[in-house]
């Protein structure tokens, strides 16, 4: 909010007698530039909402017990898996912002969480008409959910916003990516090569940058998230078609490892249907594939067939699901909050 504050930095760390912090979401930071200069000092740190890890540490939960039995590579039993994915679920449900967090540890009920996540969201947008006053950003960003919701191939621009002018919704579009406020993940046409060098930037599924949010998001229509939205998610009783809110969790959580975001799709041969894998990531010079089910394993076939496909580039193939750890044959089951020690 004070550029000239910025500028003066420089000669502040020349004097050399204090080391400094700036904050600021990178939105104002980006437009609030006119008429100064960008010290060469500043050191970029990207910081994200607060991990699992970092979540249990401030909620008093064993994160190091947690990967204790990761290591452990044995089956969890069913009461102690239950407890986990519940605990997991409260995570899901508050989300890594840190006044949510911070609620959450005082005790607060989930209508006042709520209510916290919707002012970031309030802040968010106020920061986006910055960009563009017409809102059509925070219409890009309001419409994440409904578009995974439909689970097609890609997130679609018109589909947020009709159809304008092509150019300047995509501007739109990468000002919202560059927010942070958002996690693209885009389709590598060709995960044979190198995820980062198939990259399809016109075919790309976009999630939240924070789980807790996402599910603000998802009910933002009404009032206020009722306290028994949050008791049904924490006993996983939502509807099942809400599976899309587990595949935001997972990429959060790859996001957080510093992981970029890819999946991939193809045709099925003979049929107007299409194969696809919710999640890749590169491990050394091949990948690791992730299935993403938010209850029972159920079918599983798209796994399956990227796994014969790219039989030559393939390390692994995961299917994530909130079942205790198994495998079929060459497909690794693991429950939910395993995910930061496989990625």
């Amino acid at each position: 909010m004070f550029p000239k504050a910025r500028q003066a930095i420089k000669h502040l760390v020349a004097d050399g007698r204090y080391s400094y912090l700036e904050t600021g979401s990178l939105i104002s930071i980006k437009k609030n530039v006119k008429d100064i200069l960008i010290p060469s000092e500043e050191m970029r740190i990207q910081v994200y909402p607060m991990d699992y890890e970092e979540f249990c540490d401030a909620t008093g939960s064993n994160y190091e017990l947690l990967r204790q039995i990761y290591n452990s590579g044995t089956a969890i039993g069913q009461a102690t898996n239950r407890k986990l994915m519940r605990d997991l679920r409260i995570y899901m449900a508050v989300g890594g912002m840190p006044q949510a967090v911070e609620a959450y540890v005082d005790r607060k009920n989930f209508s006042e969480i709520d209510m916290i996540k919707r002012q970031i969201i309030s802040l968010y947008e106020e920061d986006f008409k910055k960009i563009d006053d017409s809102g059509r950003i925070s219409a890009l960003y309001h419409s994440i959910p409904a578009q995974l919701a439909r689970d097609t191939r890609k997130y679609r621009i018109t589909t947020a916003i009709g159809k304008k002018n092509n150019t300047k919704a995509e501007e739109l579009l990468y000002e919202l990516i560059d927010s942070k406020t958002v996690l693209p993940c885009y389709n590598s046409t060709n995960p044979r090569v190198s995820l980062t060098n198939t990259k399809d930037f016109g075919s790309y599924k976009l999630y939240l940058s924070d789980t807790g949010l996402f599910v603000t998001l998802l009910f933002i229509d009404r009032p206020i998230t009722e306290n028994n939205l949050y008791a049904k998610l924490l006993s996983d009783k939502l509807p099942a078609n809400l599976g899309y809110l587990y595949e935001n969790l997972v990429a959060q959580m790859m996001a957080s490892s510093g992981r970029e975001l890819f999946y991939h799709t193809w045709e099925k041969p003979g049929s107007t249907h299409y194969y696809e894998v919710d999640f890749l990531i590169s491990e050394g010079s091949k990948v690791n594939a992730f299935e993403i089910k938010s209850s029972g394993t159920g079918k599983h076939e798209s796994i399956k067939e990227f796994s014969k496909k790219f039989s030559q580039n393939v390390k692994q193939i995961y299917l994530i699901s909130q079942k205790d750890v198994g495998k079929e044959e060459n497909l690794l089951l693991k429950p939910f909050y395993f995910i930061p020690f496989l990625v």
